[in-house]
């Protein structure tokens, strides 16, 4: 009986270090599979692709900004995505993902070239973006910016 209490014991220790290696590889295949569609969400506004940007939206989708509480996906493609056409490039400063919450903070720029800075807090969920809260950066906020070139 004690030997065999023994045995389970050793093994219980050993199986906690491969259940927490096999959690973090997870959450780490989870961070690059986000880190993806940070990428490819940004990467649709610069080629103007609203169907490589629908197919990263989760059902149920929301977006909320200092101008904008919490609307839907067609809601969103009808007062954001218009601004596309007046993005030239992302520049990322900034990117910390923790499973499945973002933060990215990034330059912008317009075809213009005038600047404007922001930050986007994502949350995703089965692979795809389920909310994103974008926050306007002081002075140079799109798309009211109006600093020179």
């Amino acid at each position: 009986m004690r030997n065999t209490f023994r045995k389970n014991w050793v093994r219980s220790l050993l199986a906690i270090p491969l259940f927490l290696l096999g959690a973090s590889c997870n959450k780490a295949g989870n961070n690059d599979v986000n880190q993806k569609l940070i990428k490819d969400y940004y990467a649709a506004y610069e080629k103007k692709d609203w169907n490589m940007l629908n197919s990263l939206m989760a059902d149920g989708f929301v977006f909320l900004s200092p101008n904008d509480d919490h609307i839907d996906l067609k809601t969103y493609k009808e007062r954001c995505w218009p601004n596309s056409a007046s993005i030239k490039k992302f520049d990322i400063e900034k990117l910390v993902i923790d499973g499945d919450d973002a933060f990215v903070t990034y330059n912008g720029w317009t075809n213009d070239g005038r600047l404007f800075r922001n930050t986007e807090y994502f949350k995703f969920k089965d692979g795809k973006i389920k909310e994103n809260a974008c926050y306007f950066g002081p002075g140079v906020s799109y798309p009211d910016n109006k600093a020179a070139k």
